[in-house]
């Protein structure tokens, strides 16, 4: 004799992984770490010009550091969670934490006559070109 079963569209596996899954917590990696900054970098006249993304960070929590030819952007994104009663987070996906991003120019450059601007969630930084050391003649004794 046959058997009969009845079908439940909802009884499938992958379909009830994809609301199960919804309020499973994300995990990036087993260890915290630090989420690089995107940037973009344009070559001007007197120097470089750099677009950072940098959203949800005050600008008293970046810092900016120029060694050489070498540009290290760096901050810290802070959690600010006002916890209501009764409340429950269901999902969280935005990153807290550290953001850091270091890259090489080609050429040295001048932290004096550079400078930075933070303006909704873009670091603009202007970074000026370190002259050229014109070279001395040595006298021969």
């Amino acid at each position: 004799m046959n058997h009969l079963t009845t079908f439940d569209p909802f009884a499938d596996a992958g379909f009830d992984e994809l609301f199960r899954g919804f309020f499973r917590p994300v995990r990036a990696g087993t260890q915290p770490h630090a989420i690089a900054i995107k940037v973009d970098v344009k070559a001007a006249k007197q120097g470089y010009v750099v677009l950072a993304d940098i959203p949800g960070v005050k600008k008293e929590d970046i810092q900016v550091t120029i060694e050489g030819n070498q540009v290290t952007l760096a901050a810290e994104v802070k959690r600010e969670t006002e916890q209501k009663e009764g409340d429950r987070v269901l999902r969280t996906e935005r990153h807290y934490g550290h953001l850091y991003r270091s890259f090489t120019l080609p050429v040295e450059l001048d932290e004096e006559a550079s400078s930075a601007k933070y303006e909704n969630g873009v670091l603009e930084l202007t970074l000026a070109r370190k002259q050229a050391v014109a070279g001395r003649k040595l006298t021969i004794q």
